[in-house]
């Protein structure tokens, strides 16, 4: 009786692909927003990282990165705004946002964090390669 296939030789593939940490993997490239030793207390500090502008805030021994929009006219001023605990008041509008959480406090959205790393004494957090801000 003839096989209706021929059995294929299995071919043992690399674990890891070559593109792996060389952009293959986009959402866990850190990129290096700010040095640690520049930031000041419940100061928040505007930093471009590349297409997008974040507000840096150094809160007790814990470092937030948020998107620096305030998502009612997207204006770049939050980090402007007032710091009171973990609440920021924007600067222009008065709305209130977490930034630990990026949650609005009196409606609905919120703003976007992002997870920071502390590396050699950088303000570190990954960052997709082509990155469009959150309301385009």
């Amino acid at each position: 009786m003839k096989k209706a296939f021929e059995p294929v030789n299995l071919v043992r593939l690399p674990m890891s692909c070559p593109w792996q940490g060389n952009r293959g993997d986009r959402m866990t490239d850190l990129v290096k927003v700010i040095e640690l030793k520049k930031l000041r207390p419940r100061r928040g500090v505007a930093v471009r990282v590349q297409d997008i502008e974040v507000a840096v805030f150094l809160i007790g021994e814990q470092v937030h990165v948020i998107e620096n929009l305030c998502p009612h006219q997207h204006i770049p001023v939050l980090a402007d705004g007032e710091l009171e605990g973990n609440i920021l008041t924007c600067p222009m509008h008065g709305w209130q946002f977490d930034v630990t959480s990026g949650s609005c406090v009196h409606a609905s959205g919120g703003l976007r964090t992002f997870p920071v790393q502390i590396v050699k004494g950088d303000v570190m957090i990954p960052m997709p390669e082509e990155e469009k801000p959150s309301w385009w």
